[in-house]
């Protein structure tokens, strides 16, 4: 069976988004060091996180509002309407970064046109994710653009249908375990997981049982040479 669609992440796989996160984060812990430790700060903002996702998805906007309700936690009647409106600024500063794209993307994308029609499906915010993409330059480069409140095998399959494809006939590369890889597999599709420094620890999983139809890659621009190996097995 020969791969007709790619399926491709955005955030940490085409250009750095955790680095931005983690920068944020950091600021925060920085902000409440009179208040706590790290060590008890970045657990509650974790919890925090992970609670909160069902209410408010994925995203800079949800990871603000975590990162509020985590300073009232720890300062109490303590926080001040100044510490807020710091948090607030992150927030802002992290929905504002600029898009850097991983090395050799525009070359590895156009390979990759030469394989298969290419639809990005990430997860997040609709707004943010339609504006990262527009600054990236790429969005000539896919066929379709799936922005989603988190990726499923359901999501997969019905992937499979709008683009009338065959699972087998399809590939999904991600730095994600938890949500590129694993759920693709699951449908029935291919998965080449490209881990990054830094990644979220919400996104790690152990990784499937069974590997005949998943990859781990080093980079992005590896994935067409693993498509020449799977069309021509």
């Amino acid at each position: 069976m020969t791969i007709r669609l790619i399926c491709l992440d955005a955030d940490d796989t085409l250009w750095h988004n955790m680095r931005h996160f983690n920068a944020t984060e950091e600021a925060l812990l920085e902000m409440l060091q009179p208040f706590a430790d790290a060590s008890v700060a970045r657990p509650m903002l974790e919890t925090c996180e992970a609670r909160n996702l069902p209410l408010y998805g994925y995203g800079a906007k949800g990871f603000t509002l975590s990162m509020i309700e985590t300073a009232v936690k720890l300062c109490g009647n303590d926080l001040k309407p100044g510490m807020v409106a710091d948090i607030l600024a992150a927030g802002r500063s992290l929905l504002a970064h600029p898009v850097e794209l991983f090395d050799d993307i525009a070359q590895t994308l156009e390979d990759l046109e030469d394989r298969g029609r290419l639809v990005l499906v990430t997860k997040g915010d609709l707004l943010h994710q339609e504006a990262k993409l527009a600054a990236s330059g790429l969005g000539d480069r896919f066929t379709g653009v799936e922005i989603v409140s988190d990726k499923t095998a359901g999501t997969f399959a019905r992937l499979f249908g709008r683009y009338e494809v065959e699972a087998g006939e399809t590939i999904m590369a991600g730095d994600s375990m938890r949500s590129d890889v694993l759920p693709a597999l699951q449908a029935g599709a291919w998965a080449a997981y490209i881990p990054q420094d830094g990644a979220w620890k919400h996104e790690s999983a152990p990784p499937p049982d069974d590997a005949a139809r998943y990859a781990r890659l080093g980079r992005l621009a590896e994935l067409p040479a693993l498509i020449d190996r799977i069309n021509g097995a």
